[in-house]
């Protein structure tokens, strides 16, 4: 077996890579890292470096995980501008820094990419051995960010990570047929409420259509992507992705692009960009031309979450933070990260620290998750 370092996900060939990925999770598809690639929005100068390590046996890919060297903290959803201080305040420099995740994308996934039927501990093992000792001289710390089960057992099987928790509100298809189905579960209050909301939209004239990326034109890409720019122009930035990646992205992987479009007087005000996999939406960008009472929330969530029930998906993942989302269905759910330090007296002080803000994050999962909307069990519905 041979072991490979890469700058470029183009020193992969789009079936081989995808063939370690059968679920088709979308921010580790070969067309989504060409695309942030191909379009320059990871690379030099945008404080995202691509790295690859795989693992072959003879010309047979086997796996993979997917790292950037990283000059900053920024897109990445799992902050540590603190450590970054604390470092810098001591004299020493935090970055560069390794992280392994989808760039811009704080949603749940595999986070090493392993072909079926191979012994998958050994693979990961080896792949972690030959990525520190490449790292070991280059970078201060490794951050792991939102790994899903088995990828956080398989890397986390090698016991120096440190370990990381965090909040985010996902919704989970019960069975539902329909959308009515769904509101069923909530008490009454909380139902009304939604009904009302979306009343609110309706009212204005405002209708929707839900587009994969088989079906988004030149005109529909320039509504998202004058859309996703008002967002962050909003909060004073540019966003991390230009018109060329959705461009890309659209023509490579359609299949794991939908996109919501709200519709007013036969004119595109706003959308909300999504990508999937075989079981799973997650919701990435949204943005509006023009300031709606409830749009957001009807764009953003009711949306996909009929869309979901109608295609049997089960789970829809709407990014991070938003407490906002629990009166809307959403649950309170742990995610993870794990992290080497190299430095061993920062790694103890590292470590003291997660201990207590774990704590804190317990408890605020609780207060969450004791203000969700779903009704008693007793409690009879009326529809």
């Amino acid at each position: 077996m041979q072991i490979g370092l890469h700058p470029s996900i183009h020193a992969f060939k789009p079936d081989e890579w995808d063939a370690l990925n059968p679920s088709r999770y979308p921010g580790l598809l070969h067309g989504f890292l060409s695309s942030l690639e191909d379009s320059k929005s990871v690379g030099e100068g945008t404080g995202w470096q691509p790295l690859y390590a795989s693992m072959k046996r003879g010309n047979d890919l086997i796996g993979a995980i997917v790292c950037y060297l990283k000059s900053d903290s920024y897109g990445e959803y799992v902050f540590d501008w603190a450590w970054a201080d604390a470092y810098h305040r001591n004299g020493i420099n935090y970055y560069p820094k390794c992280i392994t995740a989808v760039p811009f994308t704080p949603a749940t996934g595999p986070r090493i990419l392993l072909k079926d039927g191979e012994d998958y501990l050994k693979i990961t093992e080896q792949l972690i051995k030959a990525l520190k000792n490449e790292l070991a001289e280059r970078v201060s710390s490794w951050h792991i960010l939102f790994p899903d089960e088995r990828s956080f057992q398989l890397l986390s099987s090698e016991g120096s990570w440190l370990e990381r928790s965090g909040v985010q509100f996902h919704w989970f298809n019960d069975g539902f047929e329909t959308f009515d189905e769904h509101l069923a579960t909530f008490n009454s209050k909380r139902r009304k409420e939604v009904r009302r909301e979306r009343r609110r939209v309706s009212d204005q004239g405002i209708v929707f259509e839900r587009l994969s990326g088989y079906e988004l034109n030149d005109q529909a890409i320039d509504t998202l992507f004058r859309c996703y720019q008002t967002t962050y122009r909003l909060r004073g930035n540019l966003g991390y992705l230009n018109r060329t990646f959705f461009e890309y992205a659209i023509d490579r992987i359609p299949d794991a692009i939908r996109v919501a479009f709200a519709i007013h007087q036969g004119k595109r005000i706003a959308m909300s960009f999504c990508l999937r996999d075989t079981k799973n939406f997650y919701g990435r960008y949204w943005g509006a031309l023009y300031d709606v009472d409830c749009l957001h929330f009807e764009t953003c969530f009711h949306q996909w979450i009929e869309d979901a029930i109608e295609q049997g998906i089960e789970r829809f993942d709407p990014g991070a933070q938003g407490e906002h989302k629990i009166a809307r269905g959403f649950r309170p759910v742990k995610t993870r990260s794990l992290h080497w330090v190299k430095h061993s007296e920062f790694e103890l002080a590292i470590r003291k620290f997660l201990i207590s803000e774990s704590n804190h994050v317990d408890r605020y999962f609780e207060i969450c998750d004791g203000h969700t909307p779903f009704k008693a069990l007793n409690e009879k519905i009326s529809l």
